[in-house]
């Protein structure tokens, strides 16, 4: 049976893009199937390539976010590139920004500007916390916005706010432009027109929010910050087990807290204690409830507790490290890992999420060299070697 296409094929995406929310929001049209053009700048690119080197000497961050995309080095600031990057617009289906507020416009690139010049065109500006406003002008890094969304202060322990151990403003702000190129373009289809998107780190993450926004608005407390356990069910909680690893588990209701008295903690006579029979009897005793658990489970291995629990029926989970995910039996077995090309040769790399069923595999094409594909692209556009020698020697294009 013939497969489908991936369903972007026959798109092209330009993008000014750095750092991560602009980079994965592409990186995921590329997985689609469309055809990407990152355009970076000559003196080192997107700076993102110079976070760290974890990546066999490539940059962990850069290696995630650019699979698949096509690299051209240009200099905006000169009038000729700042040509170059116009006409390759002009050409385009969708074009993406993330350049400090005010950037894009002072350059004629904001969507605005662009769509009222190129109709079907899809242009989308991200930027931190949107064009107007008190705080438009403010400098909008993942960790900064964190925290004037509200995430911290809700994550941590009830001494100390965290931050999330992902860039988790530029990861809501990247899903939400991606999934607003593709309505845009679904738009497109019935009405022949593109048009701008505008995308708000802040607002993206205060969408990710969620309940705790809610409970505040709306009459509610501030939400504590409850480490891993939960603020209003016992036992929701990790516990250490005897070989220094941590399992967490989750009683739902107090059916499953009398299973886990009777077959996990082995004292059946809890299940009907009125201190602990109820989930709200079990919150307003915590420490007593969670020592309970935490003495039957310190008798076990991760591995006898996790199996203790699924024989009983409750759900759980060990706390894996990073290392334990790149190894997780379950990604294993769906056979979720690939490798993806680089300068410095294959690299593994997850599968996207999006399973397409008919269509063809995810496009996990090469990571890029800075400048890799400049001089084709600009052959493509019609220029001459003599133009390119020119250009490369002035510093316009690397």
């Amino acid at each position: 049976m013939s497969t489908q296409p991936l369903p972007l094929e026959g798109i092209t995406v330009v993008a000014v893009e750095q750092a991560v929310s602009a980079p994965f929001a592409t990186r995921q049209l590329a997985d689609l199937g469309a055809r990407v053009v990152k355009v970076e700048r000559v003196d080192g690119g997107d700076f993102a390539r110079a976070y760290d080197t974890a990546a066999r000497g490539l940059a962990s961050h850069f290696v995630w976010c650019n699979r698949g995309k096509e690299s051209v080095a240009l200099d905006l600031k000169d009038p000729r590139g700042l040509d170059v990057l116009r006409r390759l617009i002009a050409d385009a289906d969708v074009f993406v920004q993330n350049l400090a507020q005010g950037a894009a416009a002072r350059l004629g690139l904001d969507a605005a500007t662009l769509c009222a010049a190129h109709p079907r065109l899809v242009a989308v500006d991200i930027s931190g916390y949107g064009a107007h406003g008190p705080y438009a002008h403010k400098r909008a890094y993942d960790m900064l916005v964190q925290c004037e969304a509200g995430l911290v202060s809700v994550t941590g322990t009830p001494e100390r706010p965290v931050k999330a151990g992902v860039p988790a403003a530029d990861i809501a702000a990247a899903m939400y432009a991606f999934s607003g190129v593709l309505a845009a373009l679904v738009r497109r289809g019935t009405t022949g027109r593109g048009g701008p998107v505008e995308i708000s780190m802040l607002e993206a993450l205060a969408e990710w929010l969620g309940h705790p926004l809610h409970h505040v608005m709306h009459g509610g407390t501030e939400p504590a910050r409850t480490g891993v356990a939960h603020a209003v069910i016992a036992p929701y909680d990790a516990y250490d087990t005897a070989d220094g690893g941590q399992v967490l588990l989750s009683v739902q209701n107090d059916r499953e807290w009398r299973r886990l008295a009777e077959l996990v903690l082995g004292r059946p006579e809890l299940a009907h204690d009125p201190d602990f029979a109820t989930n709200a009897a079990r919150v307003a005793h915590r420490t007593r409830t969670d020592e309970s658990v935490a003495g039957a489970l310190a008798g076990f291995t991760a591995a006898e507790a996790v199996a203790r629990l699924e024989a009983a029926g409750i759900a759980c989970a060990r706390i894996n490290t990073v290392a334990d995910v790149a190894a997780h039996p379950q990604l294993a077995a769906r056979d979720r890992w690939r490798e993806v090309e680089s300068p410095v040769g294959p690299l593994r790399a997850l599968l996207p999420p999006i399973t397409l069923g008919g269509s063809q595999e995810a496009y996990m094409g090469a990571v890029p060299a800075l400048g890799e594909h400049t001089c084709a692209t600009l052959r493509a556009l019609g220029m001459t070697d003599e133009q390119l020698a020119e250009l490369r020697r002035d510093g316009v294009i690397a």
